[in-house]
């Protein structure tokens, strides 16, 4: 069973100094037809303007996953963190018990592009952490990256029964991924074009995929970013 979610389907809107467009409902959209997948709960597209961005906020008991496209985010935290997140690699906040934290693009004249993620934990009222690791889907484009999960291996550890790949696509690349019986798959478009079995998605474009064992991801005339998500 696949269902897509068109990139000019979702919610969100412009405020001046951010252009957001949510996946699922968030905020002040609210669709009970689309309120996550799984334990994906959250990804919005945001794109931030120069000399902008998120005041301190809280959170709790949330993964909350942030991978810039262009530009960058200084990203500074109750847990003392401080640290700038460019495209190439992928932050990890798990919420927990409760942490806050700002978001703002540090550039005078370039905007930041991103995709802000959040997994709903396996288990909440766990301590707050911060990671931040490098994605190689530039260098080594063509082949799913394993960026995030449960398995003790991952780059960066998921409290919860997930797996986050990211992959960038040449045009002519196919990329083969099996999934193990009653899991299912996200696919979101980030950038680019690119077939997913044979439905063709866009830039924004979203799909997901229950019931089957297999996906292959297929870039044909455009180069494609992509991630997925490999949910119990």
């Amino acid at each position: 069973m696949v269902n897509i979610r068109r990139s000019g389907d979702r919610g969100g809107g412009s405020f001046g100094w951010l252009r957001s467009r949510h996946t699922f409902s968030f905020g002040s959209y609210h669709d009970p037809a689309h309120m996550g997948f799984r334990s994906l709960r959250v990804i919005n597209e945001d794109w931030i303007e120069p000399d902008s961005g998120f005041p301190t906020h809280p959170h709790r008991d949330m993964e909350i996953l942030t991978y810039v496209l262009e530009g960058a985010l200084e990203h500074g935290d109750s847990l003392g963190t401080g640290s700038t997140i460019r495209p190439g690699e992928i932050q990890k906040m798990s919420a927990g018990t409760g942490i806050t934290h700002s978001e703002f693009n540090p550039s005078h004249a370039e905007r930041t592009h991103l995709l802000q993620i959040w997994i709903e934990p396996a288990t909440r009222g766990i301590a707050p952490s911060y990671a931040q690791v490098p994605v190689r889907v530039a260098d080594e484009p063509g082949r799913l990256h394993l960026v995030a999960g449960s398995d003790p291996n991952a780059p960066i550890r998921l409290q919860q029964d997930a797996s986050v790949l990211a992959t960038r696509l040449r045009p002519g690349d196919e990329v083969p991924y099996e999934f193990a019986p009653g899991r299912g798959v996200w696919v979101q478009t980030a950038r680019g074009r690119l077939h997913a079995g044979d439905q063709p998605l866009e830039a924004g474009d979203g799909l997901s995929i229950e019931d089957e064992r297999r996906v292959v991801l297929r870039a044909t005339d455009h180069e494609a970013e992509v991630l997925l998500f490999d949910l119990a």
